[in-house]
């Protein structure tokens, strides 16, 4: 018979042996996470906006403020692309309304701009552009955002859109590519919070996906609101 203390102490081992097990993993997970966020977040501060874009079918931008909206309709003012999508407008938000806070040609505005109310986070603007982008037939777009937003959309972007080009346009409102993101509190944490999301993204992109096709949430571009 093989005495209890020995039998404790076989236990013991076998519990202290799974702790630093455990504790390797978990440092090594940390290590990993570290050293992703710290590649996610020069990536992004490298990120600048082009100054001659190559030319698409067709424009859509991701609402989320006023730089994206106006770079948004500069590129369809100047001929890159023959349409716009807006993604996520408010559903309070008239076209007039808008028009105005965008600025540019009303004509153009009139005629060539769609909006989607239907969006409220990355992943429906992903959905409601897929829609459009089909719809159209389009092969080829220019995405408007963020530069720290920009990651995260071509993946959200790419797993419906897998037959267009998408041409990434990041809008940067913050110079942050000589290192300066470490000491500014609250680009830290913005680039912070969008590295666990993009974490999240890059593991829904390779999970099985099955686009719900609809009817597609735009207003129509000859509405006048």
């Amino acid at each position: 018979m093989v005495p209890a203390s020995r039998i404790g102490r076989r236990a013991g081992g076998r519990v202290r042996h799974a702790v630093r097990i455990a504790a390797i993993l978990m440092l090594g997970f940390a290590t990993c996470f570290l050293a992703g966020f710290g590649w996610f977040s020069g990536h992004v501060s490298r990120l600048s906006t082009p100054a001659d874009p190559q030319a698409a079918d067709a424009i859509i931008v991701l609402t989320g403020g006023q730089a994206r909206l106006d770079a948004a309709m500069g590129l369809l003012a100047s001929g890159k692309g023959e349409r716009l999508l807006i993604s996520g407008v408010h559903p309070a938000a008239s076209r007039k309304q808008l028009q105005i806070a965008m600025g540019g040609d009303s004509a153009l505005f009139d005629c060539c701009v769609d909006i989607d109310r239907a969006a409220l986070d990355t992943i429906g603007n992903a959905e409601e552009s897929a829609k459009w982008v089909e719809e159209h037939g389009y092969g080829s777009i220019i995405i408007v955002t963020n530069n720290y937003h920009m990651p995260r959309s071509l993946l959200e972007m790419g797993r419906l859109l897998r037959d267009a080009r998408l041409e990434p346009y990041p809008v940067v409102n913050s110079k942050l590519d000589d290192g300066r993101w470490l000491v500014k509190p609250q680009a830290l944490r913005v680039l912070f919070t969008e590295y666990n999301k993009y974490l999240v993204a890059l593991v829904r992109s390779v999970l099985p996906l099955r686009l719900q096709h609809g009817g597609l949430s735009l207003a129509d571009a000859s509405l006048k609101e």
